[in-house]
């Protein structure tokens, strides 16, 4: 999803600041589908500004500069709604760890086990994480099913590194070439 739809949808849950925005997409619920940055999301929410599709407010704050408070308009609204009714295509998923997994050869084989732990206990973070939000009672019943999503995606994703790691080292092992 491009960041402007991004920045739209997140308004239709309600007024944010830029800086709030940026939060939610880098440390809080959106992290999982998103990385939209400061250099990103600022000038999308000018743009949706200039388009009448967001309106922004300025609130005073003692001793900093007055923050910008953000609110999608009817027409904001209407543009998130036709943004949506495309197919959003197929998930991109970039992985810095199964890339470093890719040239696994080229890594000592002790390395392995100990990258693989590393990733499981991230994993086990996520899944704590969202089961925590998956514990609101006044989660919407979309944002239940993306939650469940998640935490079955996240623990299937554990299991198998928990189940096949073993056999993967052992692999390398075997098959690691000899120096030259």
């Amino acid at each position: 999803m491009n960041v402007r739809t991004f920045c739209l949808g997140i308004l239709a849950l309600g007024d944010a600041t830029g800086y709030e925005i940026r939060k939610m997409v880098s440390q809080g619920p959106f992290s999982f589908f998103s990385e939209a940055s400061f250099g990103s999301i600022y000038p999308a929410l000018a743009r949706l500004t200039e388009e009448g599709l967001v309106e922004c407010r300025e609130e005073a704050q003692s001793k900093r500069p007055d923050k910008k408070i953000y609110r999608l308009t009817s027409a904001g609204r209407a543009a998130l709604e036709a943004a949506l009714q495309n197919d959003p295509g197929p998930d991109r998923t970039r992985s810095d760890f199964l890339a470093a997994l890719l040239f696994a050869e080229c890594v000592a084989p002790e390395r392995i086990p100990a990258m693989v732990a590393s990733r499981i206990a991230q994993h086990r973070t996520q899944i704590a994480a969202l089961e925590e939000i998956a514990d609101d009672p006044d989660l919407s019943p979309a944002a239940r099913f993306v939650i469940e999503y998640g935490l079955q995606s996240l623990k299937a994703a554990r299991d198998y590194l928990e189940s096949h790691a073993d056999g993967l080292a052992r692999e390398l092992a075997g098959a690691r070439p000899a120096a030259e």
